[in-house]
């Protein structure tokens, strides 16, 4: 197992400072020893309109030069122009899918493999059952240009934030309704808290299509400075054979967070108990 750090505290999502070029970010995380970075498809630092071919060419170089790896990428759901894939609105269900399809491409640019997959959310007026099947087909249709860039797209639970998938048994029905090879699952430490749920349980069911985790501790704190059992669950990972990364989202959901200190924290934290 590795380690990884998401970089929205980083960036300007969901509050707009702290805010750092993603070059400078890339050097951080390294020098605190991250092996990956799981970039947030949001200005500044990885918007896919913003960057050409010899912006991603220079992010790849900056990548090689500090010895860390893109983990993974994920796009920026809601703001402005929403990016729900569950939306009633037509246009806007096209334009999050061809979102997610540009930041595959871009995850494949920088040389990452993994797409996370935010099912998107019911709008108030949209029976259940029509909004799930909006986002099944967007995700179908996502998984297969993304199979091309020889991306896998993981789907996570996200009870916090969204009423769609919100649960281990949402997110693992959803994969086998698509029914791709290059469709997995993945889970979220605080969506579990949010539910009341053991984090381990998830890892035990997901089994074999585990495919990424994410860490984060009540009110997006580090590992250590919470209420999850980060041993037990590093020991059931190992049980089921997972050897993805263990990437830290937290701190962003608010401007009075130190970036390098919580991702320091949480890096002299799980580094002894993943070796």
């Amino acid at each position: 197992m590795k380690l990884a750090f998401n970089t929205w505290v980083y960036s300007s999502f969901p509050v707009w400072v702290p805010a750092y070029p993603l070059a400078e970010v890339i050097r951080r995380l390294a020098a605190i020893g991250y092996d990956g970075i799981e970039i947030g498809a949001a200005s500044p630092h990885a918007f896919p309109d913003y960057l050409d071919t010899a912006a991603r060419q220079e992010i790849r170089s900056q990548l090689a030069d500090n010895g860390i790896a893109v983990s993974s990428m994920l796009p920026a759901p809601g703001g402005g122009p929403g990016f729900n894939v569950a939306s009633p609105l037509e246009a806007e269900r096209r334009a999050a899918i061809d979102q997610y399809i540009k930041v595959a491409q871009l995850c494949s640019d920088l040389g990452g493999k993994i797409l996370l997959y935010v099912a998107g959310w019911q709008v108030f007026g949209t029976p259940i059952e029509q909004a799930w099947v909006w986002s099944r087909e967007a995700l179908r249709k996502i998984a297969v240009a993304a199979a091309e860039m020889d991306v896998t797209v993981v789907v996570e639970p996200t009870s916090a934030d969204s009423n769609l998938v919100e649960t281990c048994d949402g997110a693992l029905r959803l994969m086998r309704e698509v029914g791709a090879a290059n469709v997995k699952v993945m889970f979220d430490t605080y969506h579990c808290l949010y539910r009341n749920e053991v984090p381990t349980d998830y890892v035990y069911r997901m089994g074999k299509d585990l495919h990424h985790v994410h860490l984060a501790d009540l009110d997006r704190a580090a590992p250590g400075d919470g209420r999850v059992d980060y041993e037990a669950l590093v020991e059931s990972l190992r049980d089921v054979g997972y050897q993805g990364y263990l990437t830290m989202e937290i701190g962003f959901d608010r401007r009075s967070v130190e970036p390098d200190r919580i991702a320091r924290r949480a890096f002299e934290y799980m580094k002894p108990l993943v070796g």
